[in-house]
């Protein structure tokens, strides 16, 4: 196997001197992807900025042809199959997951009509051209001309966010990963092949210096990674950052939480867990051990397989990061007792690679720091949680799933600023479908409202 994934700029794909191996998780050598310099980006840029603004109705024509490309369609050489296999193969993620991330990339790309407008301001109009602008109106119109994305490689749903700001009329620059820059090749040549031209969607595999010069020349950027990546970029308002989500659950008294443990090992879970809205702590109101005991119980039974398999859930790493994650994970248990994964999380296969084991960890109370600790498998602390302890464990939550019957508790939830999405009752962390906002909708970051009036001509 040998894969060449080369930048695709405006004028075509190209391949730079500079090149790095992509490797299998098992460590073998499967192909190299470019490594563009900085002028090579300054040029893209420059290029993409001089470029026409597609017409609305093309741009969503082309994301609705390009979905079905995505989808079904033989794109850089490969059929959908081996596509999702070569993913498997160097990322680990699961082939179940990987499909299942397919699927979602292209439900996305179908709804950007409808999300275009849940998203906009009910006062606003799309187009100057309304005839609510003869009397005076609010126009939806673009802060910027151009987007970059630094994308994640934990499982090619990732990529389901960034193609709203295609629809949105912005040019996009796609840093892909290192690890899996397989699902962003395909989606950007998919895109070009629909109908975009070249420098409007571009694929710029960079080192990490030409990394930072995609965004500071940017107009606005989204960016992926762990919460060095959030704390870089916080002073930052051109850049949206997707870091840690700490997802949580909470299980208040009243209710029967026997009925519930599937919701509650399948939010952690999900995705193999890798995800950011997997649930990575529930908080119990009572004891919560015989709830740390039942989740640890349905997630032991998952079992360890390779990532080709068809039941395969788990995601297999490299054995030597596998071990780096089992001894960070031992690091910050501290006085956490554990329920799952006492004493290893990392399960090597004879195929190669190591699959990270669930665990499940007991802490004592409410503000315990582990609640806070989010890693790239299914790790869930469990903990108790009293009415008077409020809402501060709560904080800080891409998703919050609230099992409970208290009406006043859901209202404080869905006023804290901290908590981005409130699920109530028996909806997992990880359910999500196009139309509803993840972390906000893009077009709250890269758009704005102009007043404008205008004479009948």
């Amino acid at each position: 196997m040998d894969i060449q994934i080369d930048a695709l700029g405006p004028g075509g794909a190209y391949r730079s001197r500079g090149r790095l191996p992509l490797t299998s998780t098992g460590g073998e050598r499967i192909g190299e992807i470019s490594q563009v310099p900085p002028l090579y980006v300054r040029r893209t840029l420059a290029a993409m900025r001089a470029a026409a603004v597609l017409p609305v109705e093309e741009r969503l024509a082309a994301l609705d042809k390009a979905a079905e490309l995505f989808l079904h369609g033989t794109v850089g050489g490969l059929d959908p199959d081996r596509y999702a296999r070569l993913v498997s193969t160097a990322s680990g993620v699961p082939l179940a997951v990987v499909r299942q991330s397919v699927d979602w990339v292209a439900d996305v790309l179908r709804s950007q009509r409808a999300v275009a407008e849940l998203a906009m301001p009910r006062g606003a109009v799309a187009t100057w051209r309304d005839e609510r602008t003869l009397t005076g109106s609010a126009v939806w119109t673009r802060k910027g001309d151009l987007f970059a994305v630094h994308a994640a490689g934990n499982t090619p749903a990732v990529h389901g966010l960034w193609p709203e700001a295609l629809a949105l009329g912005y040019k996009v620059a796609v840093r892909p990963s290192t690890r899996e820059p397989y699902t962003a090749f395909r989606l950007v040549s998919a895109l070009r092949e629909s109908g975009f031209p070249p420098e409007i969607v571009t694929l710029l595999p960079t080192d990490y210096a030409a990394a930072d010069v995609i965004i500071a020349e940017s107009d606005f950027a989204i960016v992926y990674g762990g919460q060095d990546v959030v704390d870089k970029y916080a002073a930052n308002p051109r850049v949206l950052t997707q870091g840690p989500g700490r997802s949580k659950i909470l299980l208040t008294g009243e209710v029967d939480w026997r009925s519930k443990i599937d919701l509650l090992a399948g939010s952690v879970s999900h995705l193999g867990g890798t995800a950011c809205t997997c649930a990575t702590a529930i908080l119990v109101e009572g004891d919560p051990e015989p709830v740390a005991r039942a989740v640890a119980e349905a997630l032991a039974a998952i079992p360890s397989l390779p990532a080709d398999h068809p039941e395969a859930i788990l995601t297999v790493r490299p054995v030597q990061s596998a071990r780096e994650t089992a001894a960070y994970l031992a690091e910050v248990a501290g006085d956490a007792r554990p329920i799952l994964g006492a004493d290893t999380v990392v399960d090597e296969l004879p195929s190669g690679g190591a699959v990270l084991r669930p665990a499940v960890h007991l802490v004592a109370d409410s503000s315990a720091p582990q609640l806070g600790v989010e890693l790239g498998f299914p790790c869930v602390w469990v903990g108790p949680w009293r009415p008077e302890d409020g809402i501060a464990p709560l904080r800080n939550s891409l998703v919050l799933t609230a099992i409970t019957t208290r009406d006043d508790l859901i209202g404080q939830l869905l006023d804290e600023p901290s908590v981005t999405n409130l699920y109530v009752g028996d909806n997992p962390t990880t359910w999500l479908r196009p139309g509803v906002p993840h972390d906000g909708y893009l077009a709250e970051h890269l758009m704005r409202t102009k007043g404008m009036i205008r004479s009948a001509t």
